[in-house]
């Protein structure tokens, strides 16, 4: 096995693509976007994850990169402060996390591989042949090795080799949509937050950013859309934040004018197989844990790193997921638990969270109780031991 496609430029697939030339693969890229998509929303990076980029030797790229955030504040309806979070509070203290934009994280990965590695974009993968024949919507056809999935929760690869998605979709019940706007309201480095039943509204700016992001995550019963139809899907956020007060009418009205408009459900990708014939996927596209968990971009890079050892060492897809799936199982347990904690659906117990935020900074024992409240994330990241594979 020489000659490897990967679909999917994004951080799985730009990850897998430096892990397996490294290795001494062939590798092609087809990607479905004119070019590396830029900006996105903050990720972080964490446990495992970042001995793989130190491992990759951008470590300090990527430190350099991070977005510093240094405080979040809680406002109410009338746009008073209720509580304030420094960054050990929300970042969980132990300094086993690196946050950065999801766009310049995959800028560095790509900068790495852009010179090796043959990239074609604006175009996608439409057939698979067993013999390793692989079908595009524009090129020409070419037989590969191997076929690897990068394309993300609603991946165009998985569908052609394993199925359609609702085999293996698991909706968490809320929904998010993530997009820049105008930062009218001054933030550096820091996020402005608003919760009510039900719905939650967060706004922030990071470092070297002149814009904001807003993000919204509501819960919802499952909504019919056309995921190709943005000015539904803005609808669709506009009737869900109806009613909600503080800054979000007006922050729904930038939404309007957003040209990198996200929406999504909260869902997380659940397979009792990563691999099928010629075809093995990696990220999202096998194992997405949603938003919710905090660990896609983590996965996505200790996947790429795991699968590039594995085929190069002779353990294969089998090695692959006999590897990673103790680690993916881990970190998708976060996602059901972390929404919740997201989005409240009761007065009451929002009454109780923003009381435990305003004593937290405050209270005896404090890192001791932060840790712990962290505790559970960085357990999950850190839930592999991660192999040195001979290059």
């Amino acid at each position: 096995m020489t000659n490897i496609l990967i679909s999917g430029a994004s951080i799985a697939g730009t990850a897998t693509a430096y892990w397996l030339r490294r290795h001494g693969f062939d590798v092609t890229v087809v990607e479905r976007a004119p070019a590396i998509r830029e900006g996105g929303y903050k990720v972080d990076i964490r446990g495992a994850a970042l001995q793989v980029i130190e491992r990759m030797g951008i470590m300090d790229a990527v430190r350099a990169r991070s977005t510093d955030m240094r405080i979040a504040t809680h406002y109410d309806a009338r746009g008073r402060k209720v509580a304030t979070m420094d960054a050990d509070l929300f970042g969980g203290r132990t300094g086993d996390d690196i946050e950065i934009m999801r766009g310049d994280l995959n800028e560095l990965l790509y900068d790495l591989t852009r010179h090796d590695v043959e990239y074609v974009f604006g175009d996608s993968v439409t057939g698979i042949a067993e013999d390793g024949t692989v079908t595009f919507e524009r090129s020409a056809p070419r037989r590969f090795d191997l076929v690897v999935g990068a394309d993300g929760a609603h991946s165009n690869t998985r569908r052609i080799a394993f199925g359609e998605e609702s085999e293996y979709a698991r909706d968490l019940g809320y929904y998010i949509s993530i997009c820049t706007v105008p930062n009218k309201l001054g933030l550096d480095r820091e996020e402005a937050v608003h919760v009510a039943p039900g719905r939650t509204a967060n706004v922030y700016s990071t470092r070297q950013d002149t814009r904001a992001k807003a993000l919204f995550m509501w819960s919802s019963a499952p909504l019919a859309y056309d995921h190709r139809d943005v000015d539904a899907q803005k609808d669709l956020l506009v009737k869900a934040m109806r009613g909600v007060e503080w800054e979000v009418p007006a922050l729904l009205e930038s939404v309007r004018d957003a040209e990198d408009f996200y929406f999504d459900s909260v869902t997380q990708i659940r397979m009792d197989s990563w691999s099928k014939g010629r075809v093995v996927l990696v990220g999202d596209a096998a194992y997405c844990a949603s938003p919710a968990s905090g660990q896609g971009t983590s996965l996505a890079l200790v996947g790429a790193y795991v699968l590039a050892g594995e085929l190069a060492k002779g353990g294969g897809a089998e090695g692959y997921e006999r590897e990673m799936r103790p680690f993916v199982e881990a970190n998708q347990a976060l996602g059901p638990a972390n929404v919740k904690g997201m989005v409240i659906e009761s007065r009451a117990a929002l009454w109780f969270q923003l009381k435990m935020i305003k004593l937290l900074p405050h209270l005896p024992g404090r890192d001791r109780m932060i840790d712990r409240i962290a505790g559970p994330i960085h357990r999950a990241a850190n839930a592999i031991s991660l192999k040195t594979y001979a290059e």
